[in-house]
């Protein structure tokens, strides 16, 4: 993903390197923001799913469960790889049709066994997708989104986060009017589905105009429950989703106002989780504007961050002296604090073994901490 970009509005210290600089904490996260189809369930997480007659067995509720259709194409519920490679083209036309009736069928049953159907047939091929999203599938699924079967609701919406993958469905699906009804997922569905939700908003945000009205539908919120509470696929999920949305002034200001900067501020100390860097980015994101700062400050981020230069990765350490180095640099109050935390042996060390672009950073802060006070009289509070 062209995550490069994302950063290119935050306030920062002006330096040469600048755009080197974004491209780099972008590639924090290149390990799991490639946002490929399925990307939280997978084929064996559909053929595992407990039967219908498993689920009257195990419910105490005594409610009666609706069996899978008994007959034709929908019958199927273990649809695997094989399946869907053996159809032809001549043949998906009419695959999807079936498909595509079986969303507005009234039976819950067949509606999801229509909607896993076309969650598998968006999975890994692009003329899938496009003929899928050209065929009318998109208004058919969103209201799914909505239905009280959770693993209908779960079909649903990695089937739309499979298309969105195609860039044509984007816009199909914005216009449908998703937005709204995925973040209802994103606030009430299960662990698979509030992820599938958040990466299918990353697909949709990685078209400039969508973020703001993203933001503004209420996704941020949902997002930074995810970052607290979900599993650490739904944390890393968040993280890339928040990161993208918060190239966006309104989403930063959106992001902070929900809360975002304490569970950052404490993924920030989790090393070894893949946490942590990651955090970090989102953080330096945050600090691009004035209530970021001023939250990341309040919530003890200043000493974090110190730690994360003596203890993180190499990248960590980068990530965080470049974020302390927005926090200081228009603010001498700021640059006490740090002192008081310990900051300077930290940073003294890492501008002579860090990286290259570690270094320049710590020598720049080192520079403002060295300014006498009323040098800088002129700074913001």
């Amino acid at each position: 993903m062209r995550l490069g970009e994302l950063v290119s509005k935050a306030k920062s210290v002006k330096s040469e390197s600048e755009n080197e600089e974004f491209l780099d904490i972008s590639q924090a996260f290149s390990d799991f923001s490639a946002c490929s189809s399925d990307i939280s369930g997978e084929l064996q997480r559909l053929a595992s799913l407990p039967s219908p007659e498993n689920i009257l067995k195990e419910s105490n509720s005594g409610a009666e469960v609706e069996p899978e259709p008994c007959h034709g194409f929908l019958q199927r519920e273990n649809f695997s790889t094989e399946i869907i490679e053996s159809i032809s083209p001549e043949d998906l036309q009419p695959t999807v049709k079936i498909c595509i009736d079986g969303l507005q069928s009234s039976s819950v049953a067949v509606k999801r066994s229509a909607a896993a159907k076309l969650r598998l047939l968006a999975k890994n091929r692009v003329d899938n997708r496009a003929l899928i999203g050209e065929s009318g599938a998109v208004p058919a699924l969103i209201p799914l989104l909505r239905n009280s079967d959770p693993w209908t609701q779960e079909h649903a919406v990695t089937a739309l986060l499979n298309l969105s993958l195609f860039e044509a469905n984007k816009t199909l699906i914005i216009n449908a009017g998703a937005i709204k009804s995925l973040v209802y997922v994103l606030k009430t569905g299960t662990k698979t589905s509030k992820q599938n939700a958040a990466c299918a908003l990353l697909s949709l945000a990685l078209v400039d105009e969508n973020k703001t009205s993203i933001g503004a539908c209420g996704a941020i919120p949902p997002l930074v429950s995810l970052l607290m509470t979900g599993s650490n696929r739904g944390k890393k999920d968040a993280l890339t989703t928040l990161y993208k949305l918060c190239s966006a002034r309104q989403n930063k200001e959106r992001a902070v106002s929900a809360g975002a900067v304490r569970p950052l501020v404490g993924m920030v100390g989790e090393q070894g989780t893949g946490m942590s860097e990651k955090a970090m980015v989102v953080l330096s994101s945050l600090a691009g504007i004035k209530e970021g700062r001023e939250a990341i400050v309040e919530e003890a981020g200043i000493a974090a961050l110190v730690e994360a230069i003596e203890d993180g990765s190499v990248k960590g350490k980068e990530f965080a002296v470049w974020t302390l180095l927005q926090l200081c640099a228009d603010n001498v109050r700021n640059r006490g604090l740090l002192v008081r935390e310990g900051g300077i042996p930290p940073l003294v060390a890492l501008s002579q073994t860090g990286s290259v672009r570690a270094k320049h950073k710590a020598e720049t802060l080192l520079g403002y901490l060295r300014e006498p006070r009323q040098d800088a009289s002129s700074s913001s509070p």
